[in-house]
This record gives structure tokens, sequence and C-alpha cells, in this order.
């Protein structure tokens, strides 16, 4: 079995063991007793990411550059990285209701970069002239690495409004009755720990955007003489950096929390994708190198 063989064939397995714990995980919120389902989702989901990193170190192998050079290198990292952070956090909060999430948009990304993207665009390639810098390692792996983690933040964001959206007409119509009672104050304890989780999982990504925005600052002075060129890309960097700023400093100095914060974390789930795919829809300025025909 040749390079390119093995490779298709990692990441059609990667595919189906993540679609697999999509399928799973629903199955565990729906027939919470048996729980056969949260060990298939959990390790489907383990599985894939472990050979999401064989794969991509293998290409890094082959290739003798950090396989982050394209749209589909960076769309199976963004994988990586989201599934990886979904690991973590189920080690520190033991709920399928994280999973649930965030597997279905590890799969869509698998999907779109495998069967979306042409076979050219999928290919590994020499590197173009400004990406032949150790930069590459440090600049774009983590601004990869903030996208997922931010990423997952937003989405938890999101469940926190849809959740908190169902409790609301259960409390009012039967707050007098015990079962309700119950039901409401265990949902309030979801929604606090998902508000929390969400938080501090959005703090930890934007001390790495910074950083990323920062090195790629000065790896545009190296390689175009110009630390800012207002850039499609550098642009929308920037306003996803704007907006995680004022989501921590709302939360931080305004005490903002619940619906109010997590209505400002959701807009920062387009503005990341905004960001990271958006722009390279339009094909232009200095990052053209992973666009979309």
């Amino acid at each position: 079995m040749n390079a390119l063989n093995l490779h298709n064939l990692s990441i059609n397995i990667s595919f189906g063991l993540l679609f697999m714990s999509m399928l799973s995980y629903w199955s565990s919120i729906a027939f919470y007793n048996i729980k056969v389902f949260s060990f298939l989702a959990q390790k489907s989901m383990i599985t894939s990411n472990m050979i999401l990193f064989f794969t991509i170190s293998i290409r890094w192998a082959e290739s003798r550059h950090f396989p982050l050079s394209n749209l589909y290198e960076s769309l199976l990292f963004l994988t990586w990285g989201i599934t990886f952070v979904n690991w973590m956090l189920e080690i520190r909060i033991k709920s399928n209701l994280i999973g649930s999430l965030i597997t279905p948009l590890a799969t869509l990304i698998i999907a779109f970069a495998s069967l979306s993207l042409p076979n050219n665009m999928q290919e590994a390639t020499s590197l173009v002239p400004a990406l032949k810098s150790n930069w590459l390692v440090m600049h774009v792996s983590v601004m990869m690495i903030s996208y997922a983690v931010l990423m997952v933040g937003t989405l938890l964001a999101i469940l926190f409004l849809v959740l908190s959206q169902e409790l609301n007409p259960i409390s009012k119509k039967q707050n007098q009755a015990s079962i309700a009672a119950s039901y409401a104050k265990n949902k309030i304890r979801l929604l606090e720990s998902i508000d929390n989780l969400s938080y501090k999982t959005i703090a930890l990504g934007f001390p790495l955007l910074t950083i990323g925005i920062i090195s790629g600052a000065v790896w545009a002075n190296e390689a175009w003489g110009s630390y800012w060129s207002w850039d499609p890309k550098e642009t929308w960097a920037l306003i996803t950096w704007l907006v995680f700023a004022a989501y921590l400093h709302s939360r931080i100095t305004r005490g903002w929390e619940g619906k109010k914060a997590a209505i400002l974390a959701s807009l920062g789930f387009i503005v990341v994708w905004i960001c990271y795919l958006g722009v390279n829809f339009l094909g232009q300025g200095l990052h053209s190198y992973g666009w979309i025909k």
C-alpha cells in the first residue's frame, strides 16, 4: 500500500469513527440507561483523534515541512484540535452533552475536507516562498489551535442558550410541583457548569489567538517588510480578537454571565468561521495561498 492509499484509508477511517461517535453520543442522551453508547462514543472519538495525529505526522514526514501549507491540511489539523479539546474536556467533566455538540462539527469538517475539496487541493505540495520560514510552525499551528479552542468554547455558549430556553417554560408553569422543581434545580446547575466551562475555554483560546496574531505580524515583517497590511485575513483576525476581548472584558469587569455573555460568545462562533474560512472564498490578499477556487 503506497503512501497516498494509506492516507486516504486513514482519513476514511477517521471520518467513519467520528460519524459513529456522533451517533453514539446522541444515542447515549436519548437512551441514557444504555451505557454502551457512552463507551462507543468516547472510544471512537479518541481513536479518530489518534488516527488523525498519525496521518498528520506521516504527511509531515513525507512533505518535510509542517503540514499546514494549504486549506486541506489546515482542516485536518482543525479537526484534530477540536477532537483533542473535546477529549480533554470530557476528562474534566463527565458529560456526553459536550461530545454530542462537538463531534457533529468535527464530522462535517473532515467530510468537507475529504469530499468537497478537489484532489489537487488535497495533495501535499512544496511551500510557497512566503511560507518557507520557521515561523510556519509557530504562527499557523497556534492560530489553528486557538480556532479549535474558541470554536468549542462558543459552541458551549450556544448550548447554554438552547438549554436555558428549554428551562424557562418548565420552571414557570410547574414551579409548584416537586418533580419540576428538582428538574429545574438540576438544570440550573448544569447551565452554570456549561457557562463556566465556556468561559474558561474561551479564556484559554484568547491568549493563544493573541500569540498567533503577534507571531504572524513578526513573520509578515520578515516576509513582506510590514507588520500589518490590512489583508482580509489580518482584518478578520483583528475583528475576532476584539469580539473575544469584549467578551472577556464584559465577564471580568462588568460581571456578565449567563445569557448576555453567551449571546456575545455565540457571535464569536460566526466571526471565527469567517476569519478562518470565509475570507478564503475571496481569493485575495497576502494569504491567498489558502483560497477556495
